[in-house]
């Protein structure tokens, strides 16, 4: 096996070992020593396997760690997403391109379930894993009765 060069989130740590995911590809690693990252921080860097079995890995370098922060804010969201909101069902989303860098996606929802799942959105770490793909600084959560929209933003 060869190194892999990407970025990973980081799924589980403790004194010992962590587990990272690949953003780009789902894939999971094991760490076979914790090189001092925590559970939910984004690391851009390598990983190599570790011989003779190559089923653990262990990270020779780290070109940045940071965290994606994922937060509701009390704002309605956009005009541009409740318009795109009022062409869907509940239950569909819509990826909308941004005009800078990172998306923004618009859920629509049964209006009594809108905290529900804005909450989801806020806690789910797919949301970070995402975020980390796009390259993304941070994840801002709107909604209003029945829409959700997660803006992908830069800095």
């Amino acid at each position: 096996m060869t190194a892999i060069e990407g970025t990973f989130l980081v799924t589980h740590a403790d004194d010992t070992s962590a587990t990272l995911r690949n953003v780009a590809d789902s894939q999971v690693l094991t760490l076979s020593d914790n090189p001092g990252v925590e559970a939910g921080e984004v690391v851009e860097g390598t990983v190599e396997p570790e011989p003779p079995m190559e089923v653990t890995y262990t990270v020779t370098d780290v070109d940045d760690r940071r965290r994606i922060p994922v937060e509701e804010v009390d704002l309605a969201p956009t005009t541009q997403a409740t318009d795109v909101a009022a062409d869907q069902a509940p239950g569909e989303l819509t990826t909308v391109e941004r005009a800078g860098e990172g998306e923004i996606h618009v859920l629509t929802v049964p209006e009594a379930e809108t905290a529900a799942a804005a909450a989801d959105v806020v806690e789910d770490e797919a949301t970070v894993s995402r975020a980390a793909r796009l390259g993304v600084d941070r994840v801002e959560v709107r909604t209003t009765d029945g829409v959700v929209s997660v803006r992908y933003l830069p800095d």
